[in-house]
């Protein structure tokens, strides 16, 4: 009789296939680069991107989707410049991004649509699957940042963590979270309606928690 082990992955809590763990591993990896001694914003988003274009610690350099987002929020240019400056750069303004679920969700959701509009495009029965995921993931993130990453305070920056405030500010992180009139922080593609004055806002604030030296 055989016995199936039904592995977990521990950054996302999903069944973790060779794949899957291989993946994991080679995203950690990249990001553990670039993460600052002292980090004093992490900028916490929902569930790491599908593909390694828009993974901002990829070594690629693609830089679309949301790491094309979050460069141009914190005015980090990517013209002519090669894909590891431009990380040297985001970890030396003292940033660091950390994703609720590090894994891609298996069904292919992922945390890539333009600001407040990412769980209405996954529909309803997606976008509740996707948030339970989320919420039960939380404690290990929590642990993870009040233990590990130590940052001087958490900004949320993506409308897919809005259902989950309240119980993120309930959270013992060891440090403040920063909300846009409780709500998170999103950044749509260049163009969108509203996108300049939550960009201006957005920056304003890294300024006052010393994260930019400009």
């Amino acid at each position: 009789m055989t016995t199936t082990v039904d592995l977990r992955c521990d950054g996302c809590g999903q069944r973790a296939s060779g794949e899957h763990t291989t993946r994991r591993l080679r995203r950690l990896e990249w990001a553990t680069r670039y993460r600052p001694v002292h980090i004093r914003v992490l900028l916490l988003g929902a569930v790491s991107p599908l593909i390694d274009a828009e993974f901002l610690y990829s070594p690629d350099g693609e830089f679309r989707g949301e790491a094309g987002r979050l460069l141009r929020a914190v005015q980090i240019s990517s013209g002519g410049k090669a894909a590891d400056a431009l990380q040297v750069e985001f970890q030396a303004s003292g940033l660091f991004l950390a994703h609720v679920l590090e894994c891609p969700v298996e069904n292919g959701l992922s945390d890539t649509a333009d600001g407040q509009s990412d769980l209405a495009r996954w529909g309803k029965a997606a976008a509740a699957t996707a948030t339970e995921l989320l919420r039960e993931r939380l404690p290990f993130v929590a642990s993870r940042i009040r233990r590990s990453l130590k940052p001087k305070c958490v900004i949320p920056i993506t409308a897919a963590l809005e259902p989950l405030v309240q119980n993120i500010l309930s959270l013992d992180l060891g440090c403040p979270v920063i909300l846009k009139d409780r709500k998170s922080f999103y950044f749509r593609s260049p163009g969108n309606e509203g996108n300049e004055s939550e960009l201006l806002e957005f920056r304003e604030l890294l300024r006052k928690v010393g994260s930019l030296s400009h």
